[in-house]
């Protein structure tokens, strides 16, 4: 199945098991990482695509994801550069696959979007929806394999 669409795209996640969904929701996180330059937000997106993860580090990656989500929110200010706006999203993303919850793929692959609307921004051009086709792309992969 190739997804060419939001609806098949979320029909797709909805499929998946909790596991599934973390796995495929750091992939989305990882399409996006050379926007964030926290190395711990590349530590948990390396840990959330791990098959074999134990509860303890998964409560580790995500503690680890949301401590680098607030020190990144800080950052921004009141006169947001939107380069660092872009790194608060892909540490968002990365915390969207980790915490507990309905629809973490989903939220995950929404703050990717964002943190790459956020890279246009601070350089004029447009996305052109390109996030959006590569999430289809490694989520149609992630469904093969």
């Amino acid at each position: 199945m190739t997804i060419t669409n939001d609806s098949e795209f979320k029909t797709a996640i909805a499929k998946l098991t909790k596991a599934g969904q973390r796995q495929v929701g750091a992939r989305f996180a990882e399409s996006v990482l050379a926007l964030c330059k926290d190395a711990r937000v590349k530590h948990a997106i390396a840990t959330a695509m791990r098959a074999d993860i134990t509860e303890d580090e998964l409560a580790a990656a995500l503690d680890t994801a949301k401590k680098a989500s607030v020190d990144s929110f800080t950052q921004c200010g009141t006169e947001c550069d939107w380069n660092s706006q872009a790194g608060h999203f892909v540490a968002k993303a990365a915390l969207a696959c980790l915490k507990p919850g309905p629809n973490p793929a989903w939220e995950a692959a929404m703050h990717a979007r964002m943190a790459r609307t956020s890279e246009s921004i601070a350089t004029g051009q447009g996305t052109d929806n390109a996030e959006t086709a590569v999430q289809y792309r490694i989520l149609t992969e992630f469904l093969k394999a």
